[in-house]
């Protein structure tokens, strides 16, 4: 780990955090912005007195002291991080260059300042189709998810999905059948999934990344849940949207914060027994039916210009 993503660990982990609350994204940004307004780097703060971050960096006394309070607890912090390191578990922040760069094209500030991740990060260089969709399926919705996942891996991609049950889990499996490869942004519980025997079989053969922004031993959240729709939809060429559920539900504000976003194609199934999808067909959802074949590329998704530096610090 470099200086720099030491300095974004320590002030963005929810690592040991019981005392003092971690920056959010959106906190990490402005913070990064300063720095950049001053000429500094993360790393250039380390030394920082009170002082220096009220007159440099313009924070108040509170804000001072809580930004001290969650540098001192460095120590215990690097203790949890070597705990999962030695399950495979490491970080990612946003000063490292093995970042996934599409999420700091397309979601800019607000990317994550971290992940957490087991696996080859040079996996999110691929090019993937997101499988969204309920957990609750039924034999017509997994026989469309399988023959879809076939049709995108005979093209070459692999499959970005949230590692839940129904939908996700069908289509990771069915990718990595195919041989291909599959991205899995998950809410929650990485180092209880890292344990499971094919997982750990299909991340050690470099064909599975899972990631996510939850710390390792977290518990279902459903504020990640929500957010890690957006990394599914941002890590992908199109998205396909299964199965969802009108007005509400993960899949159903997914896929509408994509809508509107236009973070990538969202393609769904249309399925007249689901009111979810031709709602979301209505909004502007790419009809797809059985016999689509996969093809993604009459529909452009715009390039954003970032600058480096803002890339390397805060997306």
């Amino acid at each position: 780990m470099n200086e720099n993503s030491s300095v974004i660990v320590s002030l963005c982990s929810h690592l040991c955090a019981d005392t003092c609350k971690p920056f959010t994204p959106h906190e990490w940004t402005i913070f990064a912005k300063r720095l950049l307004d001053n000429n500094l780097q993360p790393k250039d703060i380390v030394n920082f007195s009170a002082e220096d971050f009220k007159q440099k960096l313009l924070y108040t006394n509170d804000e001072v002291e809580r930004i001290l309070s969650l540098f001192d607890r460095s120590g215990s912090l690097t203790f949890e991080l070597e705990k999962y390191a030695s399950m495979g578990i490491k970080v990612v922040t946003r000063a490292d260059v093995e970042y996934p760069r599409v999420l700091k094209t397309k979601l800019k500030e607000n990317s994550p300042p971290l992940f957490y991740y087991a696996g080859n990060l040079n996996l999110c260089n691929r090019e993937y189709v997101g499988f969204v969709g309920s957990r609750t399926i039924d034999d017509d919705d997994t026989d469309f998810t399988k023959a879809t996942v076939s049709k995108i891996a005979q093209k070459g991609y692999g499959v970005v999905s949230g590692g839940a049950k129904g939908v996700d889990s069908t289509a990771a499996a069915s990718v990595l059948a195919n041989g291909n490869v599959c991205i899995e942004y998950l809410s929650d519980s990485l180092a209880r999934k890292i344990k499971k025997r094919d997982v750990v079989s299909q991340v050690q053969k470099g064909n599975l990344l899972l990631i996510s922004i939850a710390k390792p031993d977290a518990g279902f959240n459903a504020g990640f849940a929500m957010q890690r729709n957006k990394f599914i939809y941002a890590q992908s060429k199109g998205t396909v949207v299964v199965k969802s559920d009108y007005d509400k539900g993960g899949t159903w504000s997914g896929a509408t914060e994509a809508l509107r976003n236009k973070l990538c194609p969202v393609f769904c199934r249309n399925n007249q027994k689901s009111l979810g999808n031709k709602k979301l067909i209505e909004l502007g959802a790419i009809s797809i039916e059985e016999n689509w074949d996969g093809n993604l590329e009459y529909q452009v998704v715009e390039k954003s210009c970032v600058k480096e530096e803002q890339l390397s610090l805060f997306g």
